[in-house]
């Protein structure tokens, strides 16, 4: 198989998880599934980068993976950390209920009759 193949098979997996996971951060409200997205959104990229090595045969692109999975893991433990600490102080982990934390000339968000 011709690398320049491989090389699109890769971007293409890669971008469909990227999009995959663009769509659940801007769908979902639950702060666990958008956490979980955003961490597809990562792995999504880490595939085009380790899949853009294929064709010259080097490794730069898995080095830089493999810092982008020590990052994601430190967003992982400092996202769960967080939706423990909100979970409790607010009995539940919908992001639409958190309007303390907007600015003060923000409009507060509405959640429409029948979504809760």
């Amino acid at each position: 198989m011709d690398t320049t193949a491989i090389w699109q098979n890769y971007a293409t997996i890669g971008a469909m998880l990227f999009g995959i996971g663009l769509c659940g951060v801007l769908a979902r409200r639950n702060l666990i599934v958008v956490l979980l997205s955003v961490e597809l959104m990562l792995q999504g990229a880490a595939l085009v980068l380790v899949g853009a090595d294929v064709p010259r045969g080097e490794v730069a692109g898995q080095v830089l993976v493999l810092l982008t999975v020590v990052v994601a893991a430190a967003e992982v433990a400092i996202g769960l950390a967080l939706c423990v600490v909100l979970a409790r102080r607010r009995f539940g982990l919908d992001s639409a209920a958190w309007q303390t934390l907007r600015e003060d000339d923000q409009p507060a968000f509405e959640i429409a009759a029948g979504e809760e």
